[in-house]
């Protein structure tokens, strides 16, 4: 058995489904051949039943081994130290993979996610969307100009950065072919179906046994 475990919720409803972000560590461990097991904590009450394990109680969370951590971006950082299919070896190679999972998290992701959110909720926007819109502007600009964000191929760089751009509301907010092109180019790979489907699956399974137990 693989010493490591990526903790999920056991259930979630239907909208979250395809992006809790368990994913990110399945789609990296597929990519990179890592054997791994799924292990989940209970949707219901998550706030406070496993703040020893995740402080703010979200998911995911990683083992391996002894070790411990939580974040999806610190995870997905580990498991790219452990195979060169996601990072490169080399220092610049690193250097460059490491820089552009940061952009992901830092510059892009700390817009796209408070501006779904205000726009799920018919909140208002408070700017955010001028805000967004020039950071998808610039990212559209740097793929126009490469296929891949780091090292000339794929890297967990652009796992992080597509797995970002791809939410639906995200990704149709403006006309922007290179950024459309990429994620279409990242998400077709077949580490990604899987990772995604195996997701939908044990969400699916859940609702079959909350089902059973009434």
């Amino acid at each position: 058995m693989s010493d490591l475990i990526i903790w999920t919720y056991d259930w979630v409803p239907q909208g979250p489904r395809g992006f809790v972000r368990d994913l990110r560590l399945r789609w990296a461990c597929e990519e990179a051949g890592l054997g791994y097991s799924v292990r989940t904590v209970p949707f219901d009450g998550r706030e406070t039943n496993h703040l020893s394990r995740q402080p703010f109680g979200q998911v995911p969370f990683l083992n391996d081994g002894e070790l411990e951590m939580f974040e999806s971006g610190a995870g997905l950082l580990h498991l790219a130290r452990k195979n060169e299919k996601l990072m490169p070896r080399d220092p610049v190679g690193e250097a460059e993979t490491v820089q552009w999972m940061i952009t992901a998290l830092n510059t892009i992701e700390m817009v796209t996610v408070p501006w779904w959110f205000l726009e799920v909720s018919g909140e208002e926007d408070k700017g955010l969307a001028d805000w967004m819109g020039n950071r998808l502007d610039q990212l559209e600009k740097v793929l126009n100009e490469r296929e891949w964000l780091a090292a000339d191929r794929f890297t967990a760089a652009d796992l992080l950065m597509a797995d970002v751009l791809r939410v639906s509301k995200v990704r149709s907010s403006g006309d922007r072919p290179a950024t459309d092109t990429y994620v279409t180019r990242v998400t077709d790979r077949p580490a990604f179906k899987k990772a995604r489907a195996d997701q939908l699956a044990h969400f699916a399974a859940a609702d079959e046994s909350r089902s059973a137990a009434g």
